[in-house]
């Protein structure tokens, strides 16, 4: 069994609006650092993953299948499998996705124009 996950290992991506680093690939469950200026810019859902955004700075709103969630630094969020989330504000965040991420049990709903963060 695999114990460790070097930081050297890890990927880094933008996504929608969100510079993400992805840490343990492979793991049972992923760690992800965030940082975002105004908002992660699609909605989607996951199959099977469990998303938990610890908030370390910032503020922003989650929006969980249509209703609205303020979050601030020190807040957890978690959604469980098939429920659309995006989110909009200025955060830095770490998120663990389980079981790990995979492209491919994730859904595009649909893209988010940027205009919305102003309606939250």
């Amino acid at each position: 069994m695999k114990y460790v996950y070097p930081g050297s290992g890890a990927t880094t991506i933008n996504k929608y609006g969100v510079d993400i680093t992805l840490f343990g690939a492979n793991a049972p469950s992923t760690i992800v650092y965030e940082e975002v200026e105004v908002g992660h810019l699609q909605e989607w859902y996951s199959d099977v993953s469990t998303y938990q955004w610890f908030i370390i700075e910032g503020q922003g709103t989650f929006v969980i299948n249509d209703e609205k969630h303020a979050a601030g630094a020190g807040d957890l969020v978690v959604v469980p499998p098939k429920n659309r989330i995006h989110y909009f504000g200025k955060m830095k965040m770490v998120l663990i996705t389980t079981p790990e991420y995979n492209e491919e049990n994730e859904h595009e709903v649909r893209l988010i124009d940027p205009s919305e963060a102003l309606h939250v």
